[in-house]
């Protein structure tokens, strides 16, 4: 059980969900959608819940948000992840309410916050996880966002890997060079101490690297023309050639509308506290 622990628990098995994660290798019903209708699908649930305060209907939103997580089939990590700081806020808010007199009142409206940034939280995972570099890029083209901006959103999932895998090599190279604690202290604590150190100052070489490949990365790009290309209309009509709505987009999107008016007829008849 513990060794089982251990290998999932690793740096390679977090290397390998954030690309799963950034490229989108899980499939999911999102990732088969044009990438266009993905991001309307998204609008739709994450600006909606600002909409109201019944209690009923976030609460609906919240489910309507976990049930397109397990269609868009988010990885263990960013789910993880995700239910760390939603229960860390709650908890931490509720605590803060408590030791400034708060009353059953700020309870309400700190859970409806909760409900709130939870249910946009999830549509943003289930959007985002399945869309690959290259198709959100294209669609924040397609929406007339700034070349430079969809150059780097793009260019930032491609180079998250990349970044892991140095600041893998280089705090294993600097654990190397350092000796082992000789006194562990209580609980191991002077280990976790030189750990932490290591895990900050590896950073450095880090950002050094960073910006040698982003210089090396520019200067190709310029040179096989990027900046024209994305600025010239043709050359934008051949990229986006390949984008087409398809009735699933149509049907996914629709029925998503028609859920969240239905939330908003129904939720308010929910019988909640307050």
């Amino acid at each position: 059980m513990a060794r089982t622990t251990h290998d999932v628990l690793s740096v390679d098995w977090i290397r390998l969900e954030l690309l799963r994660t950034a490229y989108s290798t899980r499939g999911g019903l999102f990732s088969r959608m044009d990438p266009r209708m993905v991001l309307a699908w998204y609008l739709v649930l994450a600006i909606t819940p600002w909409f109201t305060h019944s209690t009923g209907v976030l609460l609906l939103l919240f489910v309507l948000g976990a049930f397109s997580v397990v269609l868009a089939r988010v990885g263990p990590l960013v789910l993880g992840l995700f239910l760390f700081g939603l229960l860390g806020n709650a908890v931490g808010l509720f605590a803060a309410s408590f030791l400034f007199g708060g009353d059953l009142g700020t309870l309400i409206a700190l859970g409806e916050l909760n409900l709130k940034l939870g249910a946009v939280s999830m549509a943003s995972m289930a959007a985002f996880v399945s869309l690959d570099p290259e198709k959100l890029s294209d669609a924040l083209l397609w929406f007339r966002a700034p070349e430079l901006l969809a150059f780097g959103v793009s260019y930032g999932y491609r180079m998250l890997p990349i970044l892991v895998d140095e600041y893998v090599t280089v705090f294993e190279g600097q654990r190397l060079r350092h000796a082992p604690v000789e006194n562990p202290g209580f609980l191991g604590l002077r280990v976790v101490w030189q750990w932490c150190v290591l895990a900050v100052t590896a950073f450095y070489p880090i950002m050094l690297n960073t910006a040698k490949n982003v210089r090396t990365t520019v200067e190709a790009l310029e040179t096989r023309g990027f900046t024209y290309g994305a600025k010239n209309e043709v050359g934008r009509s051949l990229r986006l050639a390949y984008l087409r709505v398809t009735p699933l987009d149509v049907t996914v999107v629709a029925v998503t509308v028609l859920l969240v008016v239905a939330a908003f007829v129904v939720g308010p008849g929910i019988p909640v506290i307050g």
